[in-house]
């Protein structure tokens, strides 16, 4: 009796799970898509999702260097940082270390700020170098060991000497590559005459000037100022 039973129960089972079935697929073919529902391959607003990083690489808008930098220049930072460079250049245009033929090499120049503002008061030769180059106005070279041969700039200037890892090597760089008779000027955080003295140690091949307080992009420091001289071997 029991069999009979267990039998006509699978029965039912198979029954319930052939009709179940059947009437999923009743639906699914006779069911009225929503209306919200929005056919992409229809929707020409319509962005399928990248399928690797490739694809979705491939529909990044390319920004070009020159558009990268027409930016930049243009905000209120730069262009306070060019101005504060300016007042510096202007001052030694005045004490006749630089004109507008001079060869300006800048060392640890950054963005090119410093670059710049030479071009704006009329220098057109200017080399311009930092650990990471800034296209087209600073190349990539290390300060402490430049890539140019003796004496071919008539004025190397840094604004960062103090943050040279070997202040020592900066300076020979800086002294190696001005003519004699050039200038080289670095400024450094502002100083009194004991640390002036420390400063003017690390020059071998040059000459104190002089020294004037500055004020560069809001921070107060001692402009040194020597004069390249010629040394016996």
């Amino acid at each position: 009796m029991e069999k009979h039973i267990q039998t006509f129960l699978n029965k039912v089972s198979y029954l319930e799970i052939i009709v179940a079935t059947f009437t999923l697929l009743l639906v699914f073919l006779f069911q009225t898509p929503p209306e919200t529902c929005i056919d992409p391959t229809h929707n020409p607003y319509h962005k399928p999702h990248p399928r690797s990083s490739c694809d979705a690489a491939a529909h990044r808008p390319i920004t070009t260097i020159t558009k990268k930098n027409r930016r930049l220049w243009s905000t209120h930072t730069w262009r306070k940082s060019v101005d504060s460079f300016s007042s510096i250049f202007h001052d030694l245009q005045t004490l006749k270390h630089i004109s507008n033929h001079t060869h300006a090499l800048i060392v640890s120049a950054g963005g090119g700020q410093a670059v710049m503002s030479l071009k704006e008061i009329g220098l057109h030769d200017i080399t311009g170098v930092e650990l990471v180059d800034s296209p087209p106005l600073v190349s990539r070279a290390d300060p402490h060991n430049l890539p140019f041969f003796d004496g071919v700039f008539n004025l190397g200037f840094s604004a960062y000497l103090d943050q040279g890892l070997f202040p020592w090597r900066y300076v020979r760089e800086l002294e190696r590559t001005v003519m004699v008779g050039g200038v080289v000027v670095v400024c450094v955080e502002e100083c009194g005459n004991g640390e002036m003295n420390e400063v003017l140690k690390l020059f071998k091949k040059s000459e104190f000037s002089q020294a004037r307080n500055v004020t560069l992009m809001g921070s107060k420091m001692t402009m040194v100022i020597t004069k390249r001289i010629k040394v016996r071997s």
